[in-house]
């Protein structure tokens, strides 16, 4: 009977683990490309410099990051909200998303990719895509 429960113990933990490594995997981005990483002096935080590129139909997740994130937007498109209206990110945008604040959750529409710089600065060693709260 003990080995019966045990075993269905580590069974739902092991399952739990899988499901928390899909849910970050689906948070992170397909077309990211991560161009630098590094510690910020005298803190416990770390810099990421990254392009990102969502094409047309791909959803951009909505989610956190422990930290700031800067963005400037490379190549602007059009996009759904959830509600279903459409709004538009220029070429030369940019904004902050800060820390803990749920953002994205967002579909790229029309025949344009979408392309930013992303610049995070985030608490090291945390996710740099998390699911809000």
């Amino acid at each position: 009977m003990f080995k019966t429960r045990t075993g269905i113990a580590a069974g739902i933990a092991a399952l739990a683990f899988v499901s928390l490594a899909v849910a970050q995997s689906d948070l992170n981005p397909k077309n990211r490309q991560e161009l630098k990483r590094e510690d910020v002096a005298g803190t416990n935080m770390e810099v990421i410099i990254s392009v990102v590129e969502a094409q047309p139909g791909e959803l951009l997740v909505r989610h956190i990051h422990h930290g700031e994130e800067a963005f400037y937007v490379l190549q602007g498109a059009t996009f759904e909200t959830a509600d279903g209206k459409q709004i538009t990110l220029p070429t030369g945008a940019a904004a902050i998303n800060h820390r803990d604040v749920p953002h994205a959750g967002l579909k790229v529409i029309g025949d344009t990719p979408f392309k930013y710089l992303a610049v995070p600065f985030v608490d090291k060693g945390a996710p740099l895509y998390d699911a809000p709260k």
